[in-house]
């Protein structure tokens, strides 16, 4: 029986998330290797216990490794301290801040952050706003969930671009990553309160909630209907094609990372060194010089 991985993932309707699994699998059977996915629909509860019961089922089908992009970072440190003591192999998507000290109590164990340069992205973001918005204006942020890491990193680096730029973010909205989530938060805050000035951008976290955004905005503002929007993944059949139909003014294409954590898993497997970090460059679609700014042809 060839050794299993496990992916761990968040939403099987997102198609980022789908992509993933796809290549993952795909770089999985180059290498020889069997992979299982299992999604936790968000739910960092229902992560811990799928690859907890995954680590500590019988010794013939439990994996070599897990690779887990976190709903969450609490519980996580224990079950990856558990898969070192027990030889499974640990590859995290995002942010892990408990890698670090599991990686000096553990050394020469598979313990590896693989993940998007979340930082980078948000400062792509930036640059793709200071370019639709050069004398500065005001934006709608829409991001995922609050206190999720890639959130987060992403508005750092997204305000640490614009400072000094004059664009104000005049709103924050909150999402969950899906299309339905973008739409229910621009219509509540659409709804909700007094009169609403245009704003000149919607800038989303993702191309799904910038979807939804769009489709708000044109059912209960048509009279902004021209205010332009600007998302993140940047998929082929996603952000891309949502930008080639004038959905998207432009969107920050993150790259997969199940392909390069398989590839950890391998390198480990053979008994070589495997990097404790690695930070994978997002790009911008279409190149900031192609960019079509709104009121220009």
């Amino acid at each position: 029986m060839a050794p299993r991985v496990l992916f761990s993932q968040l939403d099987r309707t997102q198609e980022y998330q789908q992509m993933q699994e796809e290549e993952g699998r795909a770089a999985a059977a180059r290498a020889g290797l069997e992979a299982e996915a299992v999604y936790c629909q968000n739910d960092p509860a229902t992560q811990l216990e799928q690859v907890s019961r995954a680590m500590r089922g019988p010794e013939a089908t439990r994996p070599v490794a897990v690779i887990i992009q976190p709903a969450a970072v609490a519980g996580l440190e224990a079950l990856a301290r558990e898969a070192a003591r027990t030889g499974v192999g640990w590859v995290a998507m995002d942010s892990a801040p408990y890698l670090e000290g599991l990686q000096r109590e553990f050394p020469g164990k598979l313990l590896a952050l693989v993940s998007p340069d979340q930082r980078e992205i948000g400062r792509m973001m930036a640059k793709l706003i200071r370019a639709v918005l050069p004398r500065g204006g005001r934006i709608v942020h829409l991001e995922g969930p609050s206190l999720v890491a890639p959130v987060i990193h992403r508005r750092i680096g997204m305000m640490e671009v614009l400072k000094g730029s004059g664009v104000e973010v005049v709103k924050t909205l909150t999402g969950d990553w899906g299309e339905a989530s973008g739409e229910k938060a621009t219509t509540f805050w659409l709804k909700l309160g007094s009169r609403k000035e245009r704003p000149d951008l919607v800038a989303a976290q993702n191309d799904a909630m910038a979807t939804g955004a769009w489709k708000a905005l044109r059912a209960l503002k048509p009279e902004w209907g021209d205010v332009p929007l600007i998302g993140c993944d940047g998929l082929p059949n996603g952000g891309q094609r949502l930008v080639r139909e004038n959905m998207l003014l432009g969107t920050v294409v993150q790259p997969t990372t199940f392909p390069a954590s398989v590839e950890a898993v391998v390198r480990s497997l053979h008994g070589e060194a495997v990097a404790p970090a690695t930070l994978l460059a997002p790009s911008i679609f279409p190149a900031l010089e192609q960019i079509r700014l709104p009121g220009r042809a």
